[in-house]
C-alpha cells in the first residue's frame, strides 16, 4: 500500500493534465494526496527545502519518522544552494583563478598570453554546479524515502497545510509535527528610495546574473554578502566601492583588528571604500545610476556614478503566505518567529529553524537546528551550541571566525591573552607565495581556555574549523599546542598562534 500510494504522489502532474483534458471526469486531486490522509498523518512535515530544512528532513526520515518536505522553489537547497551560497562561491573560485592567470602567474614562473574573460561560460559554470547539487539533494531525498511536495504551503489550523502545488490544484497534508525553514529574502533599501530592478540596481540574486562586466560598480554594505560580490567584480574588471554605514567592514562578529587589516588587503587589490557614510537615493539617468551620500559624521553629501549597484543590506525572514495566523504561531517585531530552547513556538508541535528565526543566518547554523530539532522530537534531546558557530568571508584572503572577539571581552572586563602568528613566518603560505595576514587566538587569561578564533589569510575557512572543535570542547590553547600538526601546512600557523596565547612561539 505504501509503494502505491507513493507511485500515486509522483504521478500528480500527469493526472492534472489528464483530468483537465476530461479524461478522468470521476477522479480528484484529493485521491492522490500522496502518502499520509487525515487519518494517517505525517510524522514530521517541513516546510522550506534549504539547508536546515532538507537536513531537517532526512534526519527525521532517518529516525524513523515519516516525512515530508514541502518547497516552492522547484528546486531543492533554498537560497543557499541556489542563488546564494554555492554560486557565489563558484564565482569566487573562478574569478580568482581569472585574475592569478592576469595577474600573478608571471612572478610564479608560469608564461601566459591571450588569458581572456568567457563571462558566459564562467555563469554557465557556476549553474552546472547549482543544478548538480540541487539534484542530488532530491536523490538524498529518494534514498531517505522522504516525500518531496513541490508547492507553495499554507496553514489551515496547527496540525494541517494547504499546498498550491507547481503543477496545478491544491494537496491537503496533515502532520502531527511542523516544522517551518523558510529561510530568508533580500531586505529591501531602507525607506523604499532605491529599487532593486535586478539589472542596474541588484540584490545578491541579480549580482550573479550580471551579462557583462560594468565599468564601475558600487556595493551598498560592507558585510560578508557585499565584499564577495563586490571582490567578483572587481577581480573581473570593474571599479568597485563599497559605501558602508558603519565604521569597519566586515559586518555582525568580525574582529575590529582583523576587519582593519581586511579593508587594507582589500585597498590593495582595487576596491575603494567609503565607511561612516549612508547612502540617501538613487536615480538612473543615460544607462547610469547616480547616487546621493551622506557622511555619518559631518553630514557632507556627494554624488557617486555607477553602472550598477548592488544593494547588500542584509537579509530579512521570510513567512509570506504562510497564514502563520491560522496556526497561532507568534512573530517578533522584526518578524521573526519566536521560539524557545528547544525550537518550539508559540504552539507546541510546530518548530521553527534557521533564518527565519533568531541568530545569525548561515546555512551551516540551520543545518545543526534542523538535527536538532528534529531531535528533539523523537527524544525530547537536542542541541546546538551557538558560541561555537563559525562565520567564513570567501574573498581573497578569507576571513574566518568563531567565538569571542576582543572588542567583546574588553566590554564584559574579561582579562584575556592573545596568541598570535603571522602568515609571513609559515613555510607553506612562503613557499605558495600567499602570506598576507594571521592567525589569532584569544584565551581566558586564569585558564588557557579558548575563547575566540579569528584567521586572515590562505585557507582560513577550512582552517577554522580546528578552531571550532577547539570552542566546542572547551579545549585550551596548550591542548591545540601539544597537538602535533603536519609540516609543511598552513595548519602549523594555527599551532604557532596557539603556542605564542600561553608562551612562545618557535618560528617567530
Amino acid at each position: 500500500m505504501l509503494q502505491l500510494r507513493r507511485v500515486a504522489q509522483q504521478n500528480i502532474p500527469k493526472v492534472g493534465r489528464r483530468l483537465r483534458q476530461g479524461a478522468l471526469q470521476t477522479a480528484s486531486w484529493q485521491s492522490y494526496r500522496g502518502l499520509a490522509t487525515a487519518s494517517e498523518p505525517y510524522d514530521v512535515v517541513v516546510i522550506g527545502g534549504g539547508p536546515g530544512g532538507y537536513v531537517a528532513a532526512i534526519k527525521a526520515a532517518q529516525l524513523g519518522l515519516k516525512t515530508a518536505c514541502i518547497e516552492k522553489r522547484g528546486s531543492l537547497g533554498g537560497t543557499c544552494l541556489n542563488v546564494g551560497c554555492i554560486p557565489s562561491k563558484a564565482m569566487l573560485n573562478n574569478s580568482h583563478l581569472y585574475h592569478q592567470a592576469k595577474h600573478d602567474f608571471e612572478r610564479r614562473g608560469i608564461d601566459v598570453s591571450g588569458v581572456s574573460l568567457n563571462l558566459p561560460k564562467m555563469l554557465e559554470a557556476k549553474n552546472t554546479a547549482v543544478t548538480g547539487l540541487t539534484k542530488g539533494i532530491e536523490h538524498l531525498f529518494k534514498a531517505n524515502k522522504v516525500d518531496y511536495i513541490k508547492g507553495a504551503a499554507s496553514f489551515t489550523s496547527s496540525t494541517s497545510l494547504s499546498v498550491s502545488l507547481l503543477s496545478g490544484g491544491e494537496q491537503q497534508v496533515e502532520a502531527k509535527n511542523i516544522i517551518i525553514a523558510t529561510g530568508s529574502e533580500v531586505t529591501p533599501f531602507p525607506g523604499g528610495s532605491i529599487e532593486i530592478d535586478e539589472k542596474q540596481i541588484v540584490s545578491s540574486t541579480g549580482a550573479l546574473e550580471l551579462e557583462k562586466v560594468p565599468g564601475k560598480m558600487v556595493v551598498i554594505g560592507g558585510g560578508i554578502i557585499g565584499l564577495e560580490m563586490g571582490s567578483v567584480w572587481s577581480r573581473l574588471g570593474a571599479e568597485v566601492t563599497v559605501v558602508e554605514f558603519l565604521n569597519g567592514i566586515g559586518g555582525v562578529g568580525i574582529d575590529e583588528e582583523v576587519a582593519k587589516q581586511f579593508q587594507r588587503l582589500l585597498t590593495k587589490q582595487g576596491l575603494k571604500f567609503k565607511l561612516n557614510t549612508k547612502v540617501l537615493s538613487a536615480d538612473k539617468k543615460d544607462g547610469k545610476v547616480y547616487l546621493t551620500a551622506e557622511s555619518a559624521k559631518d553630514g557632507k553629501q556627494e554624488t557617486l556614478e555607477a553602472d550598477v549597484v548592488l544593494v547588500a543590506v542584509g537579509r530579512r525572514p521570510y513567512t509570506d503566505g504562510l497564514n502563520l495566523e491560522a496556526a497561532g504561531v507568534e512573530v517578533d517585531s522584526r518578524g521573526r518567529v519566536v521560539i524557545d530552547d528547544q525550537f518550539t513556538t508559540s504552539v507546541k508541535h510546530i518548530r521553527c529553524i534557521g533564518d527565519v528565526t533568531f541568530g545569525p543566518m548561515l546555512a551551516h547554523k540551520a543545518e545543526e537546528e534542523g538535527i536538532a530539532a528534529v531531535e528533539h522530537i523523537k527524544s525530547g534531546h537536542g542541541h546546538v551550541n551557538y558560541n561555537a558557530i563559525p562565520s567564513v568571508v570567501y574573498t581573497h584572503p578569507e576571513v574566518a571566525w568563531v567565538g569571542r572577539t576582543e572588542q567583546d571581552l574588553k566590554a564584559d572586563g574579561v582579562k584575556y591573552n592573545i596568541g598570535k602568528f603571522s602568515f609571513t613566518a609559515n613555510s607553506r603560505a612562503k613557499t605558495n607565495l600567499d602570506t598576507d595576514g594571521f592567525v589569532k587566538i584569544i584565551t581566558e587569561k586564569e585558564t588557557d581556555k579558548i575563547l575566540g578564533v579569528h584567521i586572515i589569510g590562505p585557507n582560513a575557512g577550512e582552517m577554522i574549523a580546528e578552531g571550532v572543535l577547539a570552542v566546542e570542547y572547551g579545549a585550551s590553547a596548550e591542548d591545540v599546542a601539544r597537538t602535533c600538526h603536519a609540516h609543511p601546512t598552513l595548519s602549523e600557523a594555527f599551532k604557532e598562534a596557539a603556542m605564542a596565547a600561553y608562551g612562545k612561539p618557535i618560528h617567530m
